[in-house]
């Protein structure tokens, strides 16, 4: 069984930085495709950024691009979520999932609450 654990969020001011961390245990870290998906108040969940198991070209949702970097070292088993110039429309909880190359199984974190003060 995967485990998820995140780490890294916090109260930031706007302009700030935090880096996320989602640690993997109990599977083969480098065959799952990883993601960062966030939940703001009154909000859909919404994926913010993903990474192939390849460690292909980066997906990120227009709002955080060029802001937003993630990376994933699969000698450590964890994936990162660089966040940069953050604004307060940032502030959510932060989750990471892990999708097996063949799409089958998922796993999800427990999520990892941001807070970005103006």
């Amino acid at each position: 069984q995967v485990q998820l654990v995140e780490s890294g969020g916090g109260l930031v001011q706007a302009g700030g930085s935090l880096r996320l961390s989602c640690a993997c245990s109990g599977g083969t870290f480098s065959v799952y495709h990883m993601g960062w998906f966030r939940r703001a108040p009154g909000k859909e969940r919404e994926l913010v950024a993903a990474i192939t198991w390849t460690d292909g070209k980066p997906y990120y949702v227009d709002s955080v691009k060029g802001r937003f970097t993630i990376s994933r070292d699969n000698f450590k088993n964890t994936v990162y979520l660089q966040m940069n110039s953050l604004k307060p429309e940032d502030t959510a909880v932060y989750y990471c999932k892990a999708t097996h190359r063949f799409s089958r199984p998922e796993y999800w974190g427990q999520g990892t609450q941001v807070t970005v003060s103006s």
